[in-house]
C-alpha cells in the first residue's frame, strides 16, 4: 500500500510534472524519503537541488515562465517555507502557475508553539491563490488536484502544507461518503474565447484607427504568429513590455522594443502618437508612458480579468487567452493600405539603433562602459539562446542592446523586479532547455546575493547537460549602481557609499576555483573577444566585467524631474559627482543634437 507521499508524487506526475526543486528538511522528511526512494526505481521525478530554499521558489517560477508547465517548488516546515515567499511572490506578480509544497510538524503539534511550528496557512495567505494543509489521506487527492487546478487558472502559486505524520499514513482511494471530494487530475483548458460578438466590437474599433499600437506583454506567448498577422492587416507598430520582448521578433522593423525608463524613443513617440492602443498580454503599470486620456481609444485581451481596463481607460475588455482570441479576430480585420505609420515609425527605429550603438561605443575616463558588452553580446547570440537579466542597470542594458530574435527567449523578475533573479533562471532555463546556449547578467551587487551560490548548483549539475555552455556575465562596479542612480534621480539625494558599495570580489577567480573559466575584462577593447571565447567554450564562464558606476541609465526623454533631482543630488555633496557628471554628458553628447537640446532646454518648457 502506497503512503501519502508516495501518492503524492505520482499525482504531481499525472500533472504532467516530470523535475521539481527542492531542498531538504525533517519537516518534509517521508515525502524526501519518497522521492529518493521513486528516483532510485525510475518512477519519480527528477529533482534539482540547488543551495537555498528561496532560489527553489525562483527556479520553480523560471521553469514556468520558459517551459509554460507548472512549476513545483518543495521545502521544509517554517525556515524553509518562510525562505521560499520571495520567489513565490515573483510567481504571483508575473502571473505564472507555481504550486509549493511545504513541510509541517505533526498534526498533534499544530497550535502548540512547538519547535518549526508556525500557521503556515496564514503565511501564505496573501501570497497564493489557494493554500490548504492535508489533514487526512482521503483527502489529499482533492487538495493537490485542487492546488495544481487553481495555480493553472488563475495563473498564479498555490500551497499544499504536508505534516510531517500525514506524509507517512497509508494512501486510500477516496471513499464514495459525504464530505469527502473524489477529484480529477485533467488539466483544464486555458485557451479561452471570448463572445464573438466582443471580438467584433474589437475588431471594430482597430479596423477605425489610422495609428494603431500594439502593446505586447509575456501573456502573448505562444501567440508570435497571430500577433504579427494582426499588427501586418492593422498597419500596426509593436512595443513589447521587458517581460513580452521575445514575443515579437526583434527583426520585425516596426517593433521598436520597450517603452519607459528603459525602452527606446520609438516607443515614446508611439505612445504619443497613436490614436489606438491594443494590449495584448500586459500588464504594463508605467501609466505615465501611455497615451494621454481620451487621445486613443483601446482594446485589451488578458486571461486575467481583474487586470483588465485597469491601466487605460479601454473601450473593449477581452476576457481570453491572446492566442485563441486572435485566431477568431485577425479574419474581421481589414488590411491598410496606408503603411505611412509603419513605415515612419520603422525609419525612427533605424536611428535609434544606430544611437544604442553609439552609446555602447563610448568611453568613460573611470571605467569601462556596461553597455558595450551587451553590444557586443547581441551581436554574437547564437541561435536559441536563452537571455537571463537581473533587476537594476542589468535590466536598462538589457532592454536597450539585447535583441531577441525568433526562436530565443529572455525573461527577468518583472513586477516584483527582485534582485538575484537571473541567476536561478538561468539555471532553470539550463536545465529545461539543456541543448541551448544560456547566458545570465547581472550585477555584482546582486551576484552576492545568492548568485555566487549557485556556481555551486551549476557544478554539481553541469554533466546532465548536454551542451554544457553556460555564460555569466557580471557587472563588476563595486556598487548598487540601479539604486544610486534612483536615490539621484527620483529623490535628488546624493549617494551614500556607506549603503551603495559593493565590496570588490574576484568573480572570474571565484569561477576559476570552481574549475570553470573566468575571463577577466578591464578595457572596452576586450568585451568582443571575451564574449566569443565564453560563447565558444563547451563549459561554464564567468566574464567579470569591470565598468564604471557611474555610466547613466539614460530614459529616451530627459524629463525635468530626472534634471532637476539629479542637479540638487550633485550640489548636496554627491561624492561621485565630478565623475558621474562627465559619465551623464558623455551619454548626453552621443544621443544627437535634437535630443541634447530637448534635456539642456527642458527647465524652460516644462518647470
Amino acid at each position: 500500500m502506497p503512503t501519502v507521499s508516495e501518492f503524492v508524487i505520482h499525482r504531481i506526475q499525472e500533472w504532467g510534472v516530470s523535475r521539481v526543486f527542492g531542498f531538504p528538511g525533517d519537516g518534509v522528511g517521508e515525502l524526501d524519503g519518497m522521492l529518493g526512494k521513486t528516483h532510485r526505481d525510475g518512477t519519480g521525478l527528477e529533482y534539482i537541488r540547488p543551495t537555498h530554499e528561496e532560489i527553489c521558489a525562483l527556479m520553480a517560477t523560471a521553469h514556468a515562465k520558459f517551459t509554460g508547465e507548472i512549476g513545483v517548488c518543495i521545502a521544509t516546515s517554517s525556515p524553509g517555507a518562510f525562505h521560499m515567499l520571495n520567489g513565490l511572490y515573483d510567481a504571483k506578480s508575473d502571473n505564472v502557475p507555481v504550486v509549493a509544497i511545504v513541510g509541517q510538524q505533526g498534526l498533534a503539534a499544530l497550535g502548540t508553539f512547538t519547535q518549526q511550528e508556525d500557521n503556515l496557512e496564514r503565511v501564505f495567505a496573501d501570497v497564493a491563490c489557494y493554500v490548504q494543509t492535508i489533514v487526512s489521506p482521503e483527502q489529499a487527492q482533492a487538495v493537490v488536484d485542487t492546488a495544481f487546478r487553481t495555480a493553472k487558472t488563475r495563473l498564479q502559486p498555490a500551497v499544499i502544507v504536508l505534516p510531517h505524520d500525514v506524509q507517512a499514513m497509508k494512501a486510500v482511494e477516496p471513499p464514495v461518503e459525504h464530505w469527502v471530494s473524489r477529484s480529477s487530475s485533467v488539466a483544464p483548458s486555458t485557451a479561452i474565447t471570448p463572445p464573438t460578438d466582443e471580438i467584433r466590437k474589437a475588431a471594430d474599433l482597430i479596423n477605425a484607427g489610422e495609428r494603431v499600437t500594439f502593446l505586447v506583454g509575456a501573456g502573448a506567448r505562444g501567440a508570435t504568429d497571430e500577433v504579427l498577422e494582426a499588427a501586418r492587416k492593422a498597419g500596426a507598430c509593436i512595443i513589447t513590455a521587458l517581460r513580452g520582448k521575445d514575443v515579437v521578433p526583434s527583426d520585425v522593423p516596426y517593433h521598436t522594443q520597450q517603452v519607459g525608463l528603459l525602452g527606446s524613443l520609438p516607443s515614446l513617440h508611439q505612445m504619443g502618437r497613436c490614436d489606438t492602443l491594443v494590449i495584448l498580454g500586459s500588464n504594463y503599470p508605467y501609466g505615465e508612458y501611455l497615451p494621454k486620456t481620451g487621445q486613443a481609444r483601446a482594446v485589451q485581451i488578458d486571461l486575467k480579468p481583474e487586470q483588465l481596463g485597469l491601466r487605460y481607460p479601454t473601450e473593449v475588455n477581452l476576457w481570453g487567452d491572446v492566442k485563441a482570441t486572435l485566431e477568431v479576430l485577425v479574419p474581421m480585420l481589414e488590411q491598410k493600405t496606408d503603411l505611412a505609420w509603419q513605415e515612419g515609425i520603422a525609419a525612427e527605429m533605424h536611428d535609434w539603433e544606430q544611437e544604442m550603438e553609439q552609446q555602447a561605443m563610448l568611453t568613460f575616463p573611470d571605467g569601462g562602459n556596461p553597455r558595450r558588452i551587451f553590444h557586443e553580446l547581441n551581436k554574437r547570440l547564437p541561435h536559441g539562446a536563452i537571455v537571463t537579466c537581473d533587476a537594476g542597470t542589468t535590466a536598462d542594458w538589457y532592454g536597450h542592446h539585447i535583441r531577441l530574435r525568433r526562436g530565443m527567449k529572455g525573461d527577468l523578475s518583472g513586477r516584483l523586479a527582485s534582485m538575484l533573479a537571473a541567476m536561478p533562471y538561468a539555471t532553470a532555463a539550463k536545465f529545461a532547455f539543456s541543448d541551448r546556449t544560456v547566458v545570465c547578467t547581472i550585477g555584482d551587487g546582486a551576484f552576492q546575493m545568492l548568485g555566487m551560490n549557485e556556481l555551486i548548483t551549476v557544478k554539481k549539475y553541469l554533466q546532465s547537460w548536454s551542451d554544457p555552455t553556460f555564460v555569466v556575465i557580471v557587472l563588476h562596479n563595486d556598487d548598487l549602481a540601479q539604486v544610486s542612480w534612483e536615490m539621484r534621480t527620483e529623490d535628488g539625494n546624493p549617494v551614500w557609499t556607506g549603503s551603495q558599495d559593493v565590496e570588490s570580489v574576484d568573480y572570474a577567480g571565484w569561477a576559476e576555483l570552481l574549475g570553470f573559466q573566468g575571463i577577466r575584462v578591464t578595457k572596452d577593447e576586450d568585451a568582443a573577444a571575451a564574449v566569443e571565447a565564453a560563447l565558444a567554450h563547451r563549459g561554464v564562464t564567468v566574464i567579470d566585467d569591470h565598468v564604471t558606476r557611474n555610466a547613466p541609465p539614460l530614459p529616451a526623454k530627459i524629463t525635468a524631474e530626472y534634471r532637476n533631482n539629479t542637479i540638487k543630488a550633485f550640489a548636496k555633496g554627491d561624492p561621485l559627482a565630478p565623475a558621474a557628471m562627465i559619465d551623464s554628458a558623455e551619454g548626453l553628447l552621443s544621443e544627437g543634437v535634437e535630443r541634447v537640446k530637448g534635456a539642456l532646454h527642458l527647465g524652460a518648457k516644462e518647470d
